[in-house]
C-alpha cells in the first residue's frame, strides 16, 4: 500500500500503451530500421575481420602520428595489440562495428536536429527537455524498448545506445551555429546570401571545432554502452565482462574491461585530435 492509498495514477501503463500502438502502427517501419542497422553493423565488422591485423594497427598507428603524435600512434598501436594478445580481436572489431553504426546513426540525426534548434527557438525549447530527459534517464531504462521493438540482438543494443548518445551532438551543434560571429552572418546577408548558403559557407564552418567537440562525446558515451548494451545480447567485449561478472572470472573481467579503456583512450584522443586540427585550421584562415 503507498502513501496516498486513495490516489493513483497509471501513468505507466498509459506509457506501455503507447509503446504497444507504435510497435503495431509502424511495425514496416521498425522492421526497416532492423534491417538496415543489421546490414551496416555485418558489413563493418566483415570489413575489420577481413583486414589483417597488422593492418589494422598500422592504421591506428597512422591516426595517433597524423593526429596527436608519433609516440602517440606507436602507443596506440601497442594497445591494439595487447588486446589481440588477450584473444579478443573478434570482440573488439564487433565492438568497433556497434560504436561506428551507432555513432554513424546518432550524427546523421543528432546534426540535423542541432541546426533546426539553432535557427528554430520554438523547436528549442521543446527539444531541450527531451534531451535532458534523455540524458538523465538511467541507461537501463532504455534496455525495455530496445528489446521490445527489436528482440535481442546488436541492433538493440544500438537503439539503446542511440538515445543515450546523441544528446551531446545536438546540443553542441546548436551551440556551434548559435555562437557564430553575427557581424559576419550580417555580412553575408547584406551580399545576398541565402540561409542555405550561409549555413554552408559560413555557419558549418565556422562551428565545425564545435561540432567535432560534440562528435567526440557522442562517440565516448557510445562507448560507455558498450557494457550495459550487452545485456540485451550485444556481443564484444561488453559481453565479455557480463560474462566475467556471472562466472566471477576476475582475469577474463579485467582483461576485457583494460580493453575498453585502451579502445576509449584511443577513440577519444583521435577525434580531439581531429577538432584540434579543425580549430588550428581554422585560426589559420582567420
Amino acid at each position: 500500500m503507498g502513501i496516498f492509498p486513495d490516489i493513483t495514477t497509471n501513468l505507466g501503463d498509459y506509457v506501455e500503451e503507447f509503446v504497444g500502438f507504435l510497435d503495431t502502427r509502424f511495425k514496416p517501419l521498425f522492421d526497416f530500421i532492423y534491417l538496415f542497422s543489421s546490414d551496416i553493423i555485418n558489413g563493418i565488422e566483415a570489413l575489420l575481420l577481413w583486414m589483417p591485423w597488422w593492418a589494422f594497427i598500422l592504421i591506428i598507428v597512422l591516426l595517433g602520428w597524423y593526429f596527436k603524435s608519433l609516440v602517440s600512434g606507436i602507443i596506440y598501436g601497442i594497445f591494439i595489440f595487447l588486446i589481440g594478445t588477450f584473444g579478443l580481436w573478434e570482440d573488439l572489431m564487433i565492438t568497433i562495428a556497434i560504436v561506428l553504426t551507432a555513432v554513424i546513426i546518432s550524427l546523421a540525426i543528432g546534426i540535423p536536429l542541432g541546426i533546426w534548434m539553432a535557427f528554430s527557438k520554438g523547436f528549442s525549447t521543446v527539444m531541450r527537455p527531451i534531451l535532458d530527459a534523455m540524458q538523465t534517464m538511467p541507461s537501463f531504462v532504455y534496455l525495455i524498448p530496445a528489446i521490445f521493438f527489436f528482440g535481442l540482438g546488436n541492433v538493440s543494443a544500438i537503439f539503446a545506445t542511440l538515445i543515450y548518445a546523441v544528446p551531446p551532438v545536438i546540443r553542441l551543434t546548436e551551440l556551434a551555429i548559435r555562437g557564430v560571429d553575427k557581424e559576419v552572418i550580417e555580412s553575408a546577408q547584406s551580399f545576398g546570401s541565402s540561409r542555405f548558403q550561409m549555413l554552408n559557407k559560413i555557419q558549418l564552418p565556422q562551428a565545425l571545432p564545435t561540432i567535432m567537440a560534440g562528435v567526440n562525446q557522442t562517440t565516448m558515451m557510445a562507448l560507455a554502452m558498450v557494457v550495459i548494451a550487452s545485456m540485451v545480447g550485444a556481443q564484444g567485449l561488453g559481453e565479455q565482462v557480463l560474462v566475467s561478472i556471472n562466472r566471477i572470472d576476475i582475469s577474463l573481467g579485467f582483461e576485457a574491461g583494460i580493453s575498453i579503456v585502451f579502445l576509449a583512450i584511443i577513440i577519444d584522443r583521435v577525434t580531439g585530435g581531429v577538432a584540434d586540427k579543425l580549430q588550428k585550421h581554422r585560426r589559420i584562415n582567420e
